[in-house]
């Protein structure tokens, strides 16, 4: 089969021909992959930046947002059947760990994700854990059910806490940035303000509905959002960018006793801010984020994409043929994109 290989350290990647797998362990399943979808992490790992050095041992199929078909199955699988349409959740939990026993299994003490720590989904097939498989409903077009793992982490992102009525600020264009723009106006959002210096993701954040987009690098941020806010600064700041005068700039368009929920990752020691005055003596709620709730924000992508309450065609900007992945990763290099989704079969 063909698969995207990160085969040595360094920049880049290669496409190569290597053995399906076969025999599945009594847990596992084999999918048939139907599409693929490029992430900003399958972007590090490109370019090798430092996080990438520190944690991927080549050689590795990289990707982990796909939906496909399972064609085979273990014995001891139970509740999914070969036929069945599926994507998958990126981490692999272990099950028994405290975070797993206690509802909280995408913080798995023993977690390994799919195309970091084990081969991945840039392939025509991957064997995973059942456990890990979501059946998609038959509604959701393939394209949009290989974004239904990063559409989670829009969806934690923004849902911590009730946005009805609320006035909301989000830092990043990017991906997912764009889909929190959209599942804000569903949980009720009354004003989305976003935050991009890049023309292309400016016009992207337009298109999926965001009230206001401004350039922080033409404009006073703050200023800006205490204008539109009548002087109080936003109700809810979701930190998309990963960009430490980014987050410094949201903290202090919060109105106090706001909420702050941080997806963005940051690089090295960057960030830094008055803890004081921007997170203690003005009440602030923060919450990190990473991953999705397992299954909770699955539940919720499914029912979503199929109602059609997102609209996945506006974040979905380009579906090229697995061929040409290395055309799909230049755009995302270069943030000319969306989504990025790539055919396989």
């Amino acid at each position: 089969m063909k698969a995207i290989f990160k085969e040595h350290e360094g920049e880049g990647m290669e496409m190569k021909e290597v053995p399906e797998p076969t025999n599945p362990g009594p847990d596992e399943v084999i999918v048939k992959v139907k599409r693929v979808s490029i992430c900003g992490t399958d972007v590090h790992i490109y370019n090798w930046d430092e996080w990438a050095a520190s944690r991927i041992k080549p050689p590795i199929i990289v990707g982990h947002e796909f939906a496909g078909e399972i064609v085979e199955k273990g014995e001891a699988v139970q509740g999914l059947e070969v036929g069945d349409y599926v994507a998958a959740e990126s981490h692999i939990y272990c099950g028994h760990c405290y975070q797993c026993r206690t509802g909280r299994a995408h913080v798995c003490q023993n977690l390994k994700i799919l195309g970091v720590d084990v081969d991945g989904a840039f392939a025509e097939y991957i064997k995973i854990p059942a456990r890990i498989l979501w059946r998609v409903s038959p509604e959701i077009d393939p394209n949009y059910a290989s974004v239904m793992e990063p559409f989670g982490n829009a969806i934690h992102t923004v849902t911590v806490e009730d946005l009805t009525g609320r006035t909301v600020l989000i830092t990043g264009a990017g991906p997912i940035g764009i889909m929190a723009i959209q599942v804000a106006k569903v949980e009720g959002a009354s004003l989305v303000i976003v935050s991009e210096v890049k023309d292309y993701r400016i016009e992207l954040a337009k298109r999926n509905g965001a009230d206001v987009v401004i350039n922080p690098m033409e404009k006073d941020l703050i200023k800006e959002v205490k204008k539109l806010t009548s002087g109080e600064g936003v109700d809810a700041f979701f930190e998309m960018s990963g960009n430490a005068d980014a987050f410094r700039q949201g903290l202090e368009s919060l109105t106090p006793g706001g909420m702050a929920s941080v997806l963005g990752v940051f690089h090295g020691d960057s960030v830094c801010f008055d803890i004081n005055n921007l997170l203690t003596f003005k009440g602030i709620r923060m919450y990190g984020i990473t991953g999705r709730r397992i299954f909770e924000t699955w539940r919720i992508a499914d029912q979503l994409l199929k109602s059609k309450r997102v609209d996945m065609s506006k974040v979905v900007t380009h579906v090229l043929p697995f061929e040409e992945w290395r055309k799909g990763m230049d755009l995302m290099r270069k943030g000319q994109s969306g989504k990025v989704v790539l055919e396989v079969s």
